[in-house]
């Protein structure tokens, strides 16, 4: 857990503490839920660069971020705002997660545009707007597959059973962010259907924008602290990318990098379970349950 204790730090992620809130409030989720269990873990960080390039790799997302943001200048700033946001509300009682929520969609209704250049299926000048159900349901299915994929590896083993019940319970999570109802995937196997059909369609491809914004995720500036993990973020992000986004991100896949997953994974699944609650789980966690023993 050093490395990611480094990265928070290293990157900014130093997040705002979550105030108490309503006592007994469950918020989006509850203490029941397998989004609790899931995002209360810190190691999932590791999951932000893969989630990142996935968003990149869709030609209109990648424009509106390079039109709209300092992604150039701090590559990992869209991941410190998603973070911030999503376990905010994940943990937050009602009031706070709808206010969260809703910080997101004023943001997403100012980035609008037109695409530069052609990119794949699309022409340029197509137009991008980051309130459009569409691309907020490939955001959102990013988000779900980077960190299914992470626990999976890095945490504990999930069923497929375990899977689905987390893309039903995070529709919630979705709805909140402008998926509409009639663009969500109904359930578990219609999802799998849509990022399948996603990542060997059409609507993908890394253009100049996605290739430019890609490697600040991958070569980020960091400090001689954090240089030296390079490697092993490099090698999870591979692991946790389709083999289409990962040829086109220049990111290796060889006998090599696998077996270093596999050690990694190996080696992450026997320590995570002896940390302590305060180093293992993010503090909104701790906070959400605080709030939830005072009821």
């Amino acid at each position: 857990m050093r490395l990611v204790d480094d990265l928070v730090h290293d990157f900014g992620l130093d997040l705002p503490r979550l105030p108490p809130g309503r006592s007994g409030d469950p918020g989006v989720f509850g203490p029941d839920s397998i989004v609790w269990r899931i995002a209360r873990e810190r190691l999932l960080l590791l999951a932000g660069p893969a989630a990142l390039l996935m968003q990149l790799a869709h030609p209109l997302v990648a424009a509106g971020v390079a039109d709209h943001s300092g992604f150039r200048r701090d590559p990992f700033a869209r991941l410190r705002d998603t973070l911030a946001a999503t376990l905010t509300i994940s943990f937050g009682d009602s009031e706070q997660a709808q206010r969260a929520a809703a910080g997101v969609r004023t943001t997403h209704r100012r980035v609008r545009g037109r695409l530069p250049h052609p990119v794949g299926s699309f022409q340029a000048g197509a137009p991008y707007d980051a309130a459009d159900p569409d691309l907020a349901l490939w955001v959102h299915a990013t988000l779900i597959e980077a960190a299914l994929g992470a626990y999976h590896h890095l945490v504990r083993p999930l069923t497929e059973g375990d899977r689905a019940r987390y893309v039903d319970e995070v529709t919630r999570f979705g709805e909140l962010f402008g998926v509409t109802h009639d663009v969500m995937p109904p359930a578990y196997g219609d999802f799998r259907a849509y990022v399948e059909a996603m990542v060997d369609g059409p609507a993908l491809a890394v253009g100049p924008d996605g290739h430019e914004l890609g490697l600040a995720v991958l070569d980020p500036p960091v400090s001689a602290v954090v240089r030296p993990s390079r490697p092993v973020v490099r090698v999870v992000t591979a692991a946790l990318l389709p083999d289409r986004l990962r040829d086109a991100f220049g990111l290796v896949w060889g006998p090599k990098e696998r077996a270093a997953f596999r050690g990694i994974g190996a080696a992450s699944r026997a320590a995570v379970p002896m940390l302590p609650p305060g180093l293992r789980f993010w503090t909104h966690a701790r906070v959400a349950v605080r709030r939830m023993a005072m009821a």
